[in-house]
């Protein structure tokens, strides 16, 4: 199992990659360089364990593997589960990160101490934590400006027009080839190593 620490190490090795704008959502919440062969969608839940695994223990090894070779494109997708009353709010704060370059540094802190505040709902205080003051009046003040949870909302519907039914869900494609793949972990991983290299391949 790798580490967050390798994570971290990857995607601050890929930063020249992601060149996110201020206006563009989807760059400010991928990984790796825009035109590799294959794109991974990963549609999840902040608030939901099995994404939380994903995420540490799952995600660390697509980039390794995949992503740092320039071989895979990686796209992050909000899709809070009602069933979890703090995950959009969650997800809101996220979004609202893409607009000072903190979705990833975001991202990890929710996942790290997700036991924490699915608990108490200090969603706030786990997300201030990564940010500069300037930087928390920012993502406070945009978490609930229309266009942030229109964003949430596109995502959700998206996710809904392909029939998620649980997350993690991931879609892994090359041109117009797509294919889903619902609660990738380590268990698993070798499967969807199989279809991405059979992507690669054909």
């Amino acid at each position: 199992m790798l580490g967050m620490k390798l994570y971290a190490i990857a995607v601050a090795a890929l930063l020249p990659c992601l060149a996110a704008s201020l206006g563009d959502v989807e760059r400010a919440k991928s990984i790796g360089n825009p035109v590799a062969p294959v794109r991974i969608d990963v549609y999840s839940d902040f608030q939901c364990p099995a994404c939380k695994g994903f995420h540490e223990n799952v995600l660390p090894t697509i980039i390794r593997d995949y992503v740092v070779p320039g071989k895979v494109y990686i796209v992050s997708h909000e899709f809070p589960l009602t069933m979890h009353p703090y995950s959009r709010e969650a997800a809101g704060y996220a979004v609202a990160a893409t607009q000072v370059g903190k979705y990833q540094q975001v991202s990890d802190a929710l996942f790290r101490i997700q036991a924490v505040w699915s608990t108490n709902g200090k969603v706030w205080d786990t997300v201030a934590a990564v940010l500069t003051p300037a930087e928390q009046k920012k993502v406070q003040a945009l978490a609930k400006d229309p266009s942030v949870l229109d964003q949430i909302k596109q995502d959700v519907d998206a996710g809904n027009m392909l029939r998620i039914g649980e997350t993690p869900t991931i879609f892994v494609s090359k041109g117009a080839k797509r294919y889903p793949y619902a609660g990738p972990n380590p268990g698993n991983y070798m499967f969807l190593q199989a279809l991405i290299n059979d992507l690669l391949t054909h």
